[in-house]
């Protein structure tokens, strides 16, 4: 049975591994994305990341982490959302990406931004925003590096 639910200390370890089983990421991204998830679990009453997990008899197939965009009102970003190999192409991330946003919905949230490169390797990732909802807002034009831009998406959730 498939759930997702928030974090557990145990879940550090598989999202690790599903963060450098993608191909995508870089060191440094999975060491950023680990230390997202290193608040969640260390600090429970922070209010700036919120992090849930999908499991699927006792596996983790993906997560998502979210906070309020500070100085807005009601807009929230996307900082991570990924599926282990294994479990891309049967729902994972719909099945997170919709769990993110009705919380957001019920955290007063009416936009939802999420930034990618534009780098040949995160094609999947794009074309997983636009086939759920998420429309193209900027791009800045080698951010990351030279030939490496910041795409930058939106989903209004109203």
């Amino acid at each position: 049975m498939s759930v997702i639910r928030s974090l557990r200390r145990e879940d550090r370890e598989p999202i690790c591994q599903l963060l450098v089983e993608t191909g995508v990421f870089t060191d440094e991204e999975v060491s950023i994305a680990l230390e997202l998830v290193d608040i969640v679990l260390d600090k429970p009453d922070q209010k700036d990341y919120i992090t849930r997990a999908y499991e699927d008899e006792g596996e983790i197939l993906g997560y998502y982490c979210i906070g309020p965009t500070p100085a807005t009102q009601s807009t929230f970003d996307l900082y991570w959302i990924a599926t282990k190999p294994s479990g891309q192409g049967k729902g994972v991330g719909s099945a997170l990406d919709e769990h993110a946003a009705n919380l957001i919905r019920s955290s007063g949230g009416r936009l939802v931004v999420a930034e990618t490169s534009s780098q040949p390797k995160y094609e999947k990732t794009r074309r997983f925003y636009l086939t759920r909802g998420y429309n193209e807002l900027a791009r800045i034009r080698d951010y990351y590096r030279t030939g490496d831009d910041l795409v930058v998406y939106g989903k209004y959730l109203t």
